[in-house]
């Protein structure tokens, strides 16, 4: 008897282990969902002017470019001047508002959505920023569908989510996964806190909804991570609190206005924590604070280890970047530190950001010279002496894609000198690279940690 029992009692726990293992292959069924939220997500059409280099490529064999550079001449009359690009958006207001990805709409000369109902309108830019890839559509008319806002502090690591967008063109096409990671920092980036899934995203999902199980958007599709261009497992979207907080200044102001605390911050690895008596990897050490910055003014010193901002603990760096990210210019914060292994109160007023985005209106003036991607100040005396440069700049922080950093230009330079004239200061800087022509590369002598180097600036 007890040996049956056993028996059976074996076959009960095999059998219930067989149907979790069933229960967890069984995808989650969206279909539902699909069809309630895909009347608020569009398909966007994009037009843009090509570059030169770009209509190089489309014309001239590689072969010849190989021989002669930039210098075949294209016979401008029968070059294609626009390319058309495409990629995916979603009402977020019934009165025609829309969230994109800023890369999706960027120089775009004209802009048209495709609704569900493949009606075509044509939709203008209300703002957009390039630091998170956040643009803000809108199309006249009052009876458009709108989605829900979801709650990100909520999605969990292993949730299901979908996805709806314009992959390749193909509109609305759904594709479903779970959530791998929360406020991942792709690499030198600190504006966005990403929401990584293994949602199948392909060119032209960009600037898509990304969706709970409830049908709320918690996030807008914006990158993946390829060696080859297409999908390969990681796909990265912009957590919808950050977009919305985009949007909510778009709406206001036309732009983008960001703090400024004025530190250089790492993380604390393993060695440091134990150079520094942690009891494991924690907070954000400060290895730099700029003359003159709030943090400066607020006391703080390189080698302080920043533990709790407004009392929500530091596990690492990026942590504390989403909190400055998301916290207004003028704001007083308050910052728990480690100093000489004691801790410590202090208290910040934060300033207005050197690199905020422009406003709509106010972009025509930057049309006088190339717009290069980088925030800049003037380098104090004590910088000055300890370099040893009469004059100079130091390149506060550079954009991703722009012409700065496609010249490899990197935060920390120091330029003193474009082609033959000495910069002593921004205005000269600013003054020098207005008289840039286009399709030209000028000598710019830098400093980078201390060694003097030379790079060519490309203008476009």
């Amino acid at each position: 008897m007890n040996s049956r029992y056993l028996q059976n009692g074996m076959y009960a726990m095999v059998f219930t282990m067989a149907a979790v293992q069933a229960d967890a292959a069984t995808p989650v069924d969206f279909s539902s969902l699909v069809e309630q939220v895909s009347p608020a997500v569009v398909s966007v059409n994009v037009v843009k002017k090509m570059t030169q280099e770009e209509l190089l490529q489309q014309q001239v064999p590689e072969i010849l470019r190989r021989f002669f550079g930039n210098q075949v001449v294209i016979p401008q009359q029968q070059a294609p001047q626009e390319k058309v690009g495409y990629g995916s958006a979603f009402f977020i207001s019934n009165d025609g508002y829309l969230l994109t990805n800023h890369h999706v709409v960027e120089d775009a000369s004209r802009i048209t959505i495709t609704l569900q109902d493949r009606r075509e309108i044509d939709a203008k830019v209300i703002g957009s920023d390039e630091r998170t890839d956040v643009a803000l559509l809108k199309v006249d008319g009052t009876t458009y569908p709108a989605l829900k806002i979801g709650n990100v502090d909520q999605l969990k690591v292993g949730e299901p989510v979908l996805a709806i967008g314009s992959p390749f063109g193909f509109d609305y096409s759904a594709s479903a996964g779970i959530v791998s990671a929360k406020s991942r920092n792709m690499q030198g980036e600190t504006s966005v806190p990403f929401i990584q899934t293994d949602v199948a995203l392909n060119p032209g999902n960009s600037g898509g909804p990304l969706f709970n199980q409830r049908g709320e958007v918690v996030g807008v599709n914006s990158r993946i991570f390829s060696g080859t261009g297409g999908y390969m497992g990681l796909s990265f979207s912009i957590p919808i609190d950050v977009a919305m907080d985009v949007v909510q200044q778009l709406k206001t102001t036309g732009k983008v206005t960001r703090s400024y605390l004025g530190v250089m911050l790492q993380d604390i690895d393993r060695n440091l924590a134990d150079a520094y008596n942690l009891p494991r990897p924690e907070g954000s050490l400060i290895n730099q604070v700029a003359p003159g910055s709030p943090a400066a003014k607020a006391g703080l010193k390189a080698g302080d280890i920043i533990m709790k901002y407004n009392g929500s603990p530091i596990s690492r760096t990026s942590d504390l970047l989403n909190y400055l990210n998301r916290t207004m210019p003028k704001q007083s914060i308050q910052l728990e530190i480690l100093r000489d292994g004691k801790p410590r109160s202090i208290s910040a007023t934060l300033t207005t950001a050197p690199d905020d985005t422009p406003a709509t209106s106010e972009r025509s003036a930057q049309q006088n010279g190339p717009v290069l991607g980088m925030a800049i100040r003037n380098l104090t005396a004590a910088e000055q002496s300890r370099l040893d440069v009469r004059g100079g700049i130091l390149v506060e922080d550079v954009t991703r894609g722009g012409l700065a950093a496609l010249s490899n230009i990197i935060s920390g330079d120091v330029i003193t000198q474009i082609n033959n004239t000495a910069i002593l200061n921004t205005n000269d800087f600013t003054k020098v690279v207005a008289t840039l022509p286009k399709n030209s590369v000028a000598r710019v002598s830098i400093v980078r940690q201390g060694q003097r180097a030379m790079l060519g600036l490309r203008i476009k």
